[in-house]
């Protein structure tokens, strides 16, 4: 629904750029050529169902495997969270976070009649956050979490004018992103490394509506959705204070984790402020 309401005021304020910008003006030639652009919206982080932490308790490569206890019982019966913990026990999460994000691009477009093709390259940053908890028996929570320090896309854009003025398109293609990992934990017992920040590629898909307001400045709102593969981030759990009888070490030393759900997904609405050459 926050997407559904997002799109409708922003297509709203589209829309209620004057008429009358239009008038007296030569449509013929937009969407033509080179350009640069820059702008801004907001990013949901919709939470991802299901998700739990898969954990490689011989740290053979393989995740999946169950923590038990010295008595042969599940320590992570206790359950999951798609968000991060509020609280040792499981009593609930916070939702992923939601937040703004800002954009440059750079791009060239053809028109072919009524047609407009073209291509654009795009970097920029939000501070959505998507994050998973498991919790266990003791009780104690393990949150992960990550977001993208940047993303960098390459997309293809093609969309049609009706006369020139106003351009509706489609757009997509592959993206990159630094993804920053994070890790907390309410045990204190264990030591807890991670290998940190990560790479991931995946794509970007959506389309917009691009409205010019001189003969060289347009206006436009887009929807865009990411998908990043990120598969990499792990935790390794060593024996810190723990003594030997710790679930966490009782195959070998220590136990491996990461999340069940590979990729980072988020939603964009945003607004542009494009210059033409």
């Amino acid at each position: 629904m926050k997407l559904v309401s997002l799109l409708a005021a922003s297509v709203a304020s589209l829309l209620a750029v004057p008429a009358m910008a239009q008038d007296n003006r030569d449509t013929s030639q937009d969407f033509n050529g080179p350009y640069i652009s820059v702008g801004g919206g907001g990013t949901l982080q919709g939470n991802d169902r299901g998700e739990t932490i898969l954990f490689d308790t011989n740290r053979d490569g393989f995740y999946g495997d169950q923590v038990t206890t010295v008595g042969g019982a599940n320590a992570f019966s206790t359950g999951f969270c798609n968000g991060a913990a509020t609280s040792t026990a499981n009593l609930g999460c916070r939702n992923d976070k939601d937040g703004p994000e800002f954009f440059g691009r750079i791009g060239y477009d053809h028109r072919a009649g009524n047609f407009v093709y073209g291509a654009l390259i795009e970097g920029g940053h939000s501070v959505a956050r998507d994050s998973v908890t498991a919790f266990s028996t003791t009780p104690a929570s393990y949150t992960m979490s990550r977001e993208a320090d940047y993303t960098v896309s390459v997309r293809a854009r093609a969309g049609y004018t009706p006369g020139g003025g106003a351009l509706f398109y489609v757009t997509g293609g592959p993206a990159y992103a630094r993804l920053d990992n994070k890790f907390s934990t309410s045990n204190t017992a264990n030591s807890f490394a991670t290998n940190g920040k990560t790479h991931g590629w995946g794509y970007t898909a959506g389309g917009g509506a691009e409205i010019m307001v001189t003969n060289s400045i347009s206006v436009g709102l887009e929807y865009l959705h990411t998908n990043i593969k990120d598969n990499d981030f792990t935790v390794n759990v060593g024996p810190g204070t723990a003594p030997p009888t710790n679930p966490f070490l009782l195959n070998g030393g220590g136990t491996d984790f990461k999340r069940s759900d590979g990729n980072f997904r988020t939603h964009s609405v945003r607004g542009t402020l494009s210059f033409r050459f």
